[in-house]
């Protein structure tokens, strides 16, 4: 059975059934592309240097860890639901592999071991509470981000003196090469899992099944969709990538953070958002997250490069959230059309 997402119910009668604008933005990420190249024309017109081959890879390398760090969670929100915990999960990726790897010396694929089972377990907790006793996920996965943030502080104890194994200093290098491409393996990485993730979404078993979940969990199960079993897995992806990312921002940034994974939760979350990805669930796929995750990185740089402050572009970013919500407001959920 297929799943029927990103449609417009029937136009009533005497209404026009010619695509509409607002149809044309559900339906494809034609908008997020023009203003994402709108802003990359503007900041090229205007600042120097900023076209070249070096700031457009420094960009793209940014915009990694936010588009990886909203992996897991768009499909969360493709079922409707938040993950607060992402700080947390990021900052265990991270300081786990800085202890372990750093200072105990031990292997990058045990230290990688551990962090994948620690996520895997904590994310499925999360993901069974809030599916089997009907808790709101922004609760339990709020209440889980202060307890792994918490664990991480009692584990750093008086601080963290190891530092990243150098070949994955090199993966996350701007200045690396993929098989003497100059394209930082890391942005190979992350076009690669965003193929993937993407097509499995749209072109799988699994991928329907996240959508009619999404659209209406009561009618999914009705069609013999184990609901529990795909809320899980979701979690499970969200705690998985975001420890991921915490792994590499290990390289980035040579060291261990608790605070590391704190402004990667509303990054990621706002690059979900302007991507087109529907807060009420079942409209959108992980291609516009990667698209949002870019557009925020090339505004983020020509605000910086224009003297705007952290706490302003902190009040532009929201008000881009309040308004994409608004948006999202004047259309009824998807459930609510099937």
């Amino acid at each position: 059975m297929s799943a029927v997402v990103d449609t417009e119910p029937p136009a009533p009668p005497g209404r026009s059934s010619r695509p509409s604008l607002a149809r044309l933005g559900r339906d494809t990420p034609a908008l997020q592309v023009l203003v994402l190249l709108l802003i990359f024309g503007y900041g090229a017109f205007t600042l120097r240097g900023f076209g070249s081959l070096l700031s457009v890879k420094s960009m793209l390398l940014i915009a990694c860890f936010v588009g990886l760090a909203a992996l897991g969670q768009t499909v969360l929100v493709l079922l409707g639901h938040l993950d607060l915990s992402v700080p947390g999960f990021i900052g265990l990726g991270n300081l786990v592999t800085a202890i372990l790897v750093g200072q105990y010396q031990w292997g990058f694929l045990p230290t990688l071991a551990v962090v994948l089972g620690a996520s895997v377990s904590l994310g499925a907790f999360s993901g069974y509470v809030c599916h089997r006793f009907r808790v709101e996920s922004i609760v339990i996965t709020l209440g889980m981000n202060f307890v792994v943030l918490g664990g991480l502080a009692v584990l750093a104890g008086s601080g963290v003196t190891g530092s990243a194994p150098e070949w994955l200093t090199r993966f996350a290098s701007v200045n690396a090469t993929t098989l003497g491409i100059p394209v930082p393996p890391l942005v190979v990485l992350w076009v690669v899992l965003a193929v993937i993730t993407g097509l499995v979404l749209r072109r799988t078993v699994a991928g329907r099944r996240v959508y009619l979940t999404g659209a209406n969990p009561k009618a999914a199960a009705f069609t013999l969709v184990r609901t529990g079993r795909v809320v899980v897995g979701a979690f499970v992806l969200s705690a998985v990538s975001g420890a991921l990312t915490g792994v590499l921002l290990t390289g980035f940034s040579g060291a261990g953070d608790t605070n590391i994974g704190n402004q990667y939760l509303f990054t990621s979350l706002t690059a979900i958002i302007v991507g087109g990805t529907s807060i009420t669930g079942a409209r959108g796929n992980y291609w516009r997250s990667v698209i949002g995750a870019v557009m925020l990185t090339i505004l983020n740089t020509v605000l910086l490069a224009n003297g705007f402050t952290a706490a302003e572009q902190q009040i532009l970013f929201g008000l881009i959230i309040l308004l994409v919500a608004l948006a999202y407001s004047r259309e009824a959920p998807l459930r609510d059309q099937v």
